[in-house]
């Protein structure tokens, strides 16, 4: 078997467990409404290169692309040389199964339409990076945004995208008109907030899902008697406060919290790292809201 063939027959296993597991491919389905043919393979590296600078097509059989950007490297020790990390495209097929699972249909808060897209699209195109997973965790995060929008420029008839990896959706729209700041689109496009009312009392949950892929933790909120905009808004204060910072923050860290629905030096938080109450199970940074924290820590 061919090393393509190889790489292909990985790609068509099923891809459902990645959520949650720290540094695992990063998978995109691009929706469709109706089959469409693999783009000509000179259109799809013009696309690539122009956005994501000097890159290889190193397979195009109809069935699976292959790129290979060239100025992200990762170092194999044994064989003592420099490799591109793989962005591989699959040919579009017929959905075989939900793109969605049911506790994903209700955090659907970046796509106001998903729902009817999600019934109307019976067909995905699905791609993925290969050997990605030791580049530094900021240059994977550049790779992949400029990956995912590369992918809509190559198919004008997606209706939108999905992140495997936190169930995160999109219309393709919202991806090429993307006005947030470059360095912060990999959190915007690919991390997560849900929101769940915990049944039979007034605790809610607030947590982040996507971080993950590039080997940083997620966020957990669990209180009650707070607006949620602002526990959301706090949530993504932190996520970039983590990407930015590689992390810092350690258990029994105290971080600002909230007052009058704005993040404030007055009032701190007491942090700690435990396994999440949501599926997937990983490791999170649970924050103590104080007065408004609920469940035993």
């Amino acid at each position: 078997m061919s090393l393509f063939n190889k790489k292909e027959k990985v790609l068509q296993q099923d891809v459902s467990n990645v959520e949650g597991h720290p540094g695992m491919v990063f998978i995109i389905h691009l929706l469709m409404e109706e089959m469409c043919e693999m783009p000509d393979k000179q259109f799809m590296l013009d696309v690539m290169n122009k956005h994501l600078g000097e890159t290889d097509c190193f397979c195009h059989n109809g069935k699976v692309a292959g790129f290979a950007p060239k100025k992200y490297k990762i170092h194999f020790e044994k064989e003592n040389r420099d490799i591109s990390p793989q962005l591989m495209i699959m040919q579009c097929i017929k959905n075989e199964k939900p793109v969605m699972d049911e506790i994903a249909e209700t955090q659907l808060w970046n796509c106001q339409n998903g729902d009817e897209i999600l019934n109307k699209c019976s067909y995905q195109v699905f791609a993925t990076d290969m050997m990605a997973a030791n580049l530094d965790y900021k240059e994977r995060a550049e790779m992949l945004v400029d990956y995912v929008e590369a992918l809509v420029e190559m198919y004008p008839t997606c209706k939108a995208v999905v992140f495997e990896n936190s169930k995160k959706m999109f219309t393709r729209e919202a991806i090429l008109n993307c006005t947030v700041p470059k360095e912060s689109r990999f959190i915007y496009y690919a991390v997560n907030v849900r929101f769940f009312n915990i049944q039979g009392s007034n605790d809610k949950i607030i947590d982040t899902l996507g971080m993950s892929t590039l080997f940083l933790p997620d966020l957990q909120y669990h209180f009650h008697d707070m607006e949620p905009n602002a526990v959301v808004n706090h949530a993504y204060n932190m996520l970039s406060y983590i990407f930015d910072n590689d992390n810092p923050i350690e258990s029994d860290d105290t971080i600002d919290g909230i007052k009058d629905g704005a993040m404030c030096q007055d009032v701190q938080w007491k942090v700690q790292y435990e396994n999440s109450l949501i599926q997937p199970v990983r490791e999170v940074i649970d924050i103590n809201m104080g007065e408004y924290a609920a469940g035993n820590r």
